[in-house]
């Protein structure tokens, strides 16, 4: 998969076991940050969405470990999204640290009205940023 975008993060000490290897669970963090960094080049992002009274829930994961994050890695997280459908959205991860290959995986959304809950089509204006970026 190719990816136009990238941020990046530092492996913290609250994030790591005793032997300061990465928990698995920080991975997704990771992601997360990956995605609101990438949400935020478009109309202010995740908090322009909530402004309409949409919330984009995560609704699945998926992270595949290939080695190990450290204390103090400097990591770079490369993200896409795409398959935009109705109510729905997914982005693809790829984390490395100095080119070498760390974990990757995948997020699924889907928005809903933020007071009913009740699926809510992807904002068009979202639906067009995207993908124009993923062009």
């Amino acid at each position: 998969m190719a990816f136009d975008f990238e941020t990046e993060v530092r492996g913290r000490c609250t994030a790591t076991d005793a032997q300061g290897v990465a928990h698995n669970a920080v991975y997704l963090v990771w992601f997360e940050i990956a995605r609101i960094d990438y949400l935020e080049r478009f109309r202010g992002g995740y908090p322009t969405i909530r402004d309409e009274g949409i919330e984009a829930l995560t609704i699945e994961s998926h992270v595949r470990y290939l080695s190990a994050a450290r204390f103090d890695d400097r990591l770079t997280i490369r993200c896409a999204c795409g398959d935009l459908r109705g109510a729905r959205f997914r982005f693809d991860y790829a984390l490395e640290r100095d080119g070498q290959a760390i974990a990757d995986g995948w997020t699924q959304h889907a928005c809903v009205d933020a007071t009913t809950h009740r699926p809510r089509r992807v904002p068009e204006w979202l639906v067009e940023a995207i993908a124009t970026a993923e062009s």
